[in-house]
């Protein structure tokens, strides 16, 4: 058999075969170009036709696994699909080509849809006043810790230094209250992976100026005891801050400012359209409770009720002040708009319903082959682990490369850290049963390798054109060159 050619450009190099006709080089170069930027050498370029080069990028991105191409069930990263309708409208010259230092005169549309925007998160997650400004989860996250900073020092209570963070929180919580400036207080969860309320009890203090949940946590579960946190928190005269960027499981279904969190950053790119990952373009717009909405960075989109214009001023004297250059991603959160819109409250409350749905399916088909760590009703995503007892020498990560030989792309592995050999499954809404249940069969047909013929799981992928690497030392000793 033949095996597909899977060679680097440099490789397929050809001498003297061109893709693109240059024009000799000025001579009088050397007056616009400094001698020591001239090249003495020519640079070494694969040598190829365009259609050449045409082809091999082609085939190379058929290589790649993509959310258009794949099942791609990445825990806590809510890797959905989201309508083109909404990329269209982003891509408006209106919104794409206005600049970001223009008369609010010239950009009324925009403002509009900002101010709309603010007030439909504001009403979906039960708060006062959000800001657009931070470009993505953990920049929102950020603006949170300033804006308790900034609250607690309105108040002169600047002995309050501590953030608690659970062991099941998103771990950019720790980093975030670090870079803020806050000492990070760690607890451990109870056996059903939610909040120990005793650990809390010990640590919750008068140096506390933050308690920081993931909710849904990161074991996919669902904060039971939120309201008695809250209470224990606003008691101790502390803050409550929620990490919602797994709001997928609970858009339409509950509404953080109702049960007690006084500060919550949502990814726009993940719960409301935009595709996530890569990097970006990304937006952690940060909603508060009426008595923080003064310390929101500026500037914000304001009404004239008398006018109907609108414009971009400072929110006060006590506003911690800009975040991002300009106001925010707006492409992001033109699509935003864009869902929400589409959706009324209860096709709100269908995607969340959706989404547990088929988190809980994955769960209960797969039980008898990879157990989930937590014997309960999981939210958006499931943590399963391996069997033990069954697999000899099989570890999480070998499922994972298998998998793509099945033709899916890998779940979340060792995440999160509580769970030993952890797998984070997230369908989300938008798969099909038919998808999910290809993916539980190829899960289970691993399984049944992992028992049967190991070196099958072991040795994966197998398909695939690049095989297994040492990963460690690729990380540790990078080779950028060929």
């Amino acid at each position: 058999m033949i095996k597909p050619q899977s060679k680097l450009s440099i490789e397929k190099s050809t001498e003297g075969k061109k893709g693109v006709a240059l024009p000799e080089l000025c001579k009088e170069a050397s007056k616009f170009l400094p001698e020591n930027l001239m090249r003495k050498e020519k640079p070494v370029l694969p040598e190829m036709s365009e259609f050449e080069v045409v082809r091999h990028f082609t085939n190379l991105s058929r290589k790649n696994y993509s959310l258009d191409t794949h099942f791609y069930p990445l825990g806590s990263c809510t890797m959905k699909y989201n309508p083109r309708a909404y990329e269209a409208a982003a891509a408006e010259p209106s919104f794409s080509s206005a600049h970001p230092f223009a008369d609010a005169n010239l950009a009324q549309g925009t403002l509009e849809l900002m101010y709309n925007l603010e007030r439909g998160l504001s009403e979906i997650c039960g708060f006062h006043s959000f800001t657009l400004q931070p470009a993505a989860g953990a920049h929102g996250e950020w603006t949170g810790v300033l804006i308790a900073k900034a609250y607690h020092a309105k108040n002169n209570d600047l002995n309050r230094t501590e953030v608690i963070v659970p062991d099941t929180a998103h771990g950019t919580n720790p980093a975030t209250a670090n870079m803020a400036g806050l000492k990070v207080v760690n607890i451990k969860s109870g056996a059903d992976g939610c909040v120990d309320l005793e650990a809390l009890k010990e640590v919750l203090g008068p140096k506390t100026a933050l308690v920081m949940l993931t909710v849904p946590n990161t074991a996919g579960l669902f904060e039971k005891d939120i309201k008695e946190i809250a209470d224990m928190v606003h008691d101790a005269g502390s803050l409550l801050y929620m990490d919602g960027a797994n709001f997928n499981a609970l858009i339409g279904l509950a509404k953080p400012g109702e049960i007690g969190a006084d500060i919550l950053h949502l990814n726009l790119h993940k719960t409301f359209s935009t595709p996530h990952g890569g990097g970006g373009p990304g937006s952690g717009a940060v909603g508060v409770a009426e008595h923080l909405a003064e310390f929101l960075p500026g500037p914000i989109v304001v009404k004239n009720e008398k006018t109907g214009f609108f414009t971009l001023a400072c929110p006060g004297p006590l506003s911690i002040g800009r975040v991002k250059a300009f106001y925010g991603n707006i492409a992001v959160l033109v699509k935003t708009y864009c869902y929400i819109k589409q959706h009324d409250g209860d096709t709100l409350k269908e995607i969340a319903q959706n989404a547990i749905l088929n988190a809980n399916y994955i769960k209960e088909k797969l039980k008898d082959f990879y157990p989930s760590f937590f014997d309960s009703v999981c939210m958006h995503e499931c943590v399963l682990t391996i069997n033990k007892e069954k697999f000899k020498n099989v570890k999480t990560l070998d499922v994972a490369k298998r998998l793509l030989d099945y033709g899916f792309y890998a779940p979340t592995i060792y995440f999160p850290l509580i769970v030993p050999e952890a797998m984070m499954i997230e369908p989300t809404e938008t798969e099909s049963k038919n998808t999910i249940d290809r993916f539980a069969d190829a899960m289970i047909s691993i399984y049944e390798e992992a028992v049967k013929t190991p070196e099958l799981v072991t040795n994966a992928p197998q398909t695939q054109p690049v095989k297994r690497i040492d990963e460690v030392s690729a990380a540790r000793e990078p080779n950028l060159r060929w």
